[in-house]
């Protein structure tokens, strides 16, 4: 028997583990709403690749999840949201949502003096992704991008608040700071767990964006619109699926989830 629309999961992809982050925030504020959540480890990372193939790989993994019955989709990667949202928001029946977009709007919502950093990956920032989203909402306003990369591989180790973290964020942030920024977008679902050592050098006065939050509440406030919202009581379960199972798996995604990970299959995504 076909599930009612409402019962349905809410579907999540990312090319590793970070999107998580993502998931994490989901089931904070959506609790009594299931969630299958897909890894494409297998091909990871998204922002090293072509365009083309970063399309490619966003396309097989919404039709995966779209196959498993979701009634809507984030794309919990910042790669694949700025290559891949327009498209996959176009050909899909189901409503798909990126985590630039809530970020962006969020961000220009709690700026005061209309000056925005947004630190990000490599691949991200030479999108120009957030660069376009922001100056078509905010043509007048001030931007500042900063690639972090190395903050990656801090979150993945678990070397979230010590000095080696510390001084990779002072040496990163530095050249934002001084720019009189009162907003900074967490451009990366990896971010998230470094906000304290982000915080400590940013200061009190610089509001952090963790795109994960505007993502799960415009998610719920689409989905009571669309009438889908569910209407279990208690909470929900969360499924997850990955293409590759890496080292120190558990560990990482641990970190991101915030829990153990449980309820993990290894599935085959073309």
């Amino acid at each position: 028997m076909t599930r009612p629309v409402p019962a349905r999961p809410i579907g999540v992809f990312d090319s590793g583990l970070g999107g998580l982050t993502v998931v994490r925030q989901l089931r904070r504020h959506l609790a009594n709403e299931e969630i299958l959540y897909l890894g494409d480890l297998a091909h990871l990372p998204y922002g090293t690749k072509s365009t083309r193939e970063i399309r490619r790989r966003s396309e097989e993994c919404a039709r995966y999840l779209l196959k498993q019955g979701v009634k809507a989709l984030v794309i919990a990667c910042n790669s694949a949201s700025s290559v891949a949202y327009r498209s996959l928001s176009k050909s899909l029946p189901i409503p798909v949502l990126d985590v630039i977009t809530p970020a962006v709007e969020e961000a220009l919502a709690s700026s005061r003096s209309a000056r925005i950093g947004v630190i990000a990956t490599y691949a991200t920032i030479a999108s120009k992704s957030y660069a376009k989203a922001l100056a078509k909402r905010r043509p007048d306003a001030d931007y500042f991008m900063q690639s972090c990369p190395l903050f990656v591989q801090l979150a993945e180790e678990g070397w979230l608040d010590n000095e080696i973290a510390l001084g990779t964020a002072r040496r990163y942030l530095e050249p934002v700071k001084k720019k009189s920024v009162d907003t900074l977008i967490l451009g990366c679902t990896h971010y998230p767990l470094l906000q304290k050592v982000i915080a400590k050098v940013m200061g009190r006065s610089v509001r952090l964006i963790d795109s994960a939050i505007p993502t799960a509440r415009r998610l719920g406030k689409l989905l009571e619109e669309r009438g889908i919202r569910s209407r279990r009581t208690g909470r929900a379960a969360l499924r997850i699926r990955v293409t590759d199972f890496p080292r120190q798996f558990a560990r990482i995604g641990a970190i991101f989830l915030g829990e153990e990970l449980s309820n993990v299959k290894l599935v085959k995504v073309p």
